[in-house]
């Protein structure tokens, strides 16, 4: 082997044989004889170590380079943390991480001990730095060691500097986010134990702006803020930081940042999917008028935990569904004549061929109060007639006969004698009794399904004109389970 081939060998540089060859022999031509070629070969090998890592954007950054060299822009800065060594005998370390960015992308630097301590002073957002360092994979992606990174006043990265973002406009790895938005969705406060022995407590809110939704999570001292904030108001979370988690952007709130509520009616409007037009599998959001609700059931875990569950029936233009509410969505405040909406609604096989929806963790249910008489479909369309719905929807969607005393009969005793039944109704020569019932149209079709928020009753008229969520009183004689009505009003 000869010595441009032993030079060659030893570098770290990704650059062929070929090429180094020829690179010697114009160096050999630039010297004018001055150097051999093994003289050219270990000037071009220096060169070619000193322009290594070398890479145009942050997009071209990845874990498993020896070193990279790039210019980028301060975008947020967090703050310097301590933490123990393994050597007793070392102080405790120092970390700073530094979100850089230029028009590709962004990325988290990271500087330890004395250049901690350093960029804590000294860095500002919207410095522009010249970067040496080493990738790795961290936490939340590709990151940057840094060895050495030093000001650059010359270069200009265009990447604006927000003082607030919308949800759209978040990315992996942003930190120092103001963000407004409507509170969707809210958790329970959660307890683990840290490594260090520590409790931390986390908790769960969904915010959306006009751009979308995103899932916050608060830790610690701020996770009080998902027990006093309401579904409905507007907040602005301040000195947030992006991370991911299953393939999802989250906004994190640390002790650093806050969740503040504001008086801005931040606008959130969701795009729904037709009822009529799911399939197995999708993950869609849906929005309608509650149809039905079944009581909540509780069950054991494989792992000996409980959980429990509630079957809600939720009805649009198109079609219905049953929507299983599962753990902390089993106990949101929903009743039929709601008007609701559905996020991240995973979409499956149920009861008898049909298709069902199942609201996770993940998921977020927002109850957007009473709808507006007029709301959702008109007629047995959507309804398809059937006042009992499907598989468990059975144990909720009465016939009526529980509304008024089983099978209509009258009360016993001086109350019958008089004519007066126990609801207050009169019994007829007929057998049936006259009764008058008030509540929310929950089926608009053939028959009429009315609830009061403690029972149903099936209402048959052939002229009621009644749209589903408006609140009616149907007068008649009750026989067999079905009001058939004289008046409704």
């Amino acid at each position: 082997m000869g010595a441009i081939e032993d030079v060659h060998a030893d570098l770290d540089a990704d650059v062929s044989l070929e090429e180094f060859r020829e690179a010697v022999e114009e160096k050999v031509e630039q010297m004018g004889g001055l150097a051999d070629e093994e003289t050219a070969a270990m000037l071009i090998a220096h060169e070619l170590d000193e322009e290594g890592g070398e890479v145009e954007t942050v997009a071209d950054i990845e874990p498993g380079m020896e070193e990279v060299k790039f210019v980028a822009k301060v975008v947020g800065i967090g703050d310097v943390r301590t933490f123990e060594r393994d050597d007793e005998d070392r102080e405790d370390g120092r970390v700073l991480n530094v979100e850089v960015a230029d028009e590709t992308g962004s990325i988290r630097i990271t500087f330890w001990d004395q250049q901690a301590d350093a960029g804590e002073e000294e860095l500002e957002v919207g410095d522009v730095l010249r970067i040496a360092g080493r990738p790795k994979e961290g936490y939340n992606g590709v990151e940057v060691n840094v060895n050495d990174a030093e000001a650059d006043e010359e270069t200009e990265v265009d990447v604006p500097v927000q003082d607030t973002y919308r949800v759209e406009d978040l990315s992996l790895g942003v930190s120092d986010v103001n963000l407004r938005g409507k509170v969707l969705d809210t958790d329970e406060v959660r307890t683990f134990d840290r490594d260090d022995g520590s409790e931390g407590k986390v908790a769960n809110l969904k915010l959306g702006d006009e751009t979308g939704r995103i899932r916050v999570t608060l830790w610690d001292e701020r996770t009080e803020r998902a027990e006093e904030l309401d579904p409905g108001v507007s907040v602005e979370v301040v000195d947030g930081y992006v991370r991911e988690r299953d393939g999802s952007l989250e906004l994190h709130v640390g002790n650093r940042g806050a969740v503040e509520e504001i008086d801005e009616d931040v606008s959130y409007e969701p795009e729904t999917a037709d009822i009529a037009d799911l399939e197995i599998g999708d993950d869609a959001d849906i929005g309608g008028v509650v149809r039905s609700t079944d009581p909540k059931r509780t069950f054991d875990r494989d792992d000996g935990s409980e959980g429990q569950v509630r079957n809600v029936r939720v009805q649009d233009e198109t079609g219905d569904l049953r929507v299983a509410l599962w753990g902390e969505k089993a106990d949101v405040d929903v009743a039929p004549g709601d008007e609701i909406q559905l996020a991240d609604v995973e979409i499956q096989d149920g009861w008898e061929d049909d298709i069902e929806g199942s609201a996770g963790w993940q998921s977020t249910v927002t109850v957007l109060g009473e709808a507006d008489p007029g709301t959702g479909s008109a007629g047995s369309g959507a309804g398809g007639g059937d006042a009992g719905g499907s598989g468990d929807d059975s144990g909720s969607d009465s016939t009526g006969l529980d509304a008024f005393g089983g099978d209509g009969a009258s009360a016993s005793g001086s109350d019958a004698a008089s004519g007066e039944t126990a609801d207050g109704g009169h019994a007829n020569a007929g057998g049936g009794e006259f009764v008058e019932f008030t509540g929310t149209v929950v089926q608009a079709g053939d028959p009429i399904i009315l609830d009061d928020g403690e029972e149903t009753v099936s209402v048959a008229s052939k002229s009621a004109d009644v749209t589903l969520g408006e609140k009616v009183t149907a007068r008649g004689e009750l026989r067999d389970g079905t009001l058939d009505a004289e008046e409704v009003v």
